[in-house]
């Protein structure tokens, strides 16, 4: 399989500095502790997929990165920046600034296992929301912004149709596309082909590959195996909520040194 061919890019302090650090990062729902201290760093760039089985925490690491879930405990930074946390009269974790919450959500663009687009708006309108909306963009402008969006994920012909009247394939890749439109610094896709019919994954993943070879920063939850190999420069996998196996993709899936991993690995050969 063709290795992704990445963008050389200048050696700035802006494409030097990590676009995501993860460190020790625990999370609970109620007694059971589903991430038990991940860290992780994404440099401009990388792509890290996430591997391992259902129930490992991959879902919930995503969520906990963009405060869709607050992490019990653990640091995040996004492009340098700290996520700031503190702690409520009940003595829970809470983010310290909702504001800083807002703008770093918007640097991180996630795109769901079940597309969540919103059913009342046609696709453009699902697209240009957010930016109208947060970043304050002139209406026209965000709808040709918007309308080059849908032109890259192939479904610009579907721009004043609505959800319903897309595959599912279609609707994830509009949800790629609205995630795009905020210009994220990171991009967060859980699972993104797991709902969707056999035949409608391979335009899914069309989509993820010309997004690794244009240079994006991405964390992938996924169970595509092969696609992992070819797009990733991480792999990690997850085993009952911590990093059972870390590096390369090549490393992982041909020379794994957890005896977990291997286990997990050989269902797929």
């Amino acid at each position: 399989m063709d290795e992704i061919k990445r963008p050389m890019e200048k050696q700035t302090e802006e494409t030097t500095q990590p676009a995501l650090v993860v460190k020790d990062l625990h999370k609970q729902f109620a007694q059971f502790e589903v991430l038990k201290g991940v860290s992780l760093t994404a440099s401009q760039g990388d792509v890290i997929s996430l591997i391992g089985s259902s129930g490992s925490g991959k879902s919930t690491l995503l969520r906990c990165i963009n405060l869709l879930e607050v992490p019990n405990s653990g640091n995040v930074w996004v492009n340098g920046e700290l996520i700031e946390m503190a702690v409520n009269r009940h003595g829970e974790p809470v983010p310290k600034s909702n504001a800083q919450v807002d703008r770093i959500r918007s640097k991180l663009g996630m795109v769901f296992q079940q597309f969540n687009l919103w059913t009342h708006m046609t696709i453009i309108e699902n697209v240009i929301e957010a930016p109208v909306h947060v970043q304050k963009k002139p209406r026209q402008q965000a709808k040709k912004e918007a309308m080059a969006l849908l032109e890259k994920v192939g479904i610009a012909e579907k721009a004043h149709s609505f959800p319903a009247h897309l595959s599912g394939g279609q609707q994830q890749r509009a949800a790629i596309a609205r995630a795009l439109a905020m210009e994220p610094t990171v991009m967060l896709l859980d699972e993104p082909t797991s709902a969707l019919d056999p035949e409608l994954v391979g335009d899914v993943l069309a989509v993820i590959r010309k997004l690794a070879e244009e240079g994006r920063t991405m964390l992938i939850a996924t169970h595509e195996m092969d696609f992992c190999k070819e797009v990733s420069t991480q792999v990690l996998f997850l085993d009952e909520g911590r990093v059972a196996e870390q590096g390369p993709p090549d490393q992982v899936f041909n020379n794994p040194e957890s005896d977990r991993c291997r286990q997990f690995l050989s269902r797929f050969l």
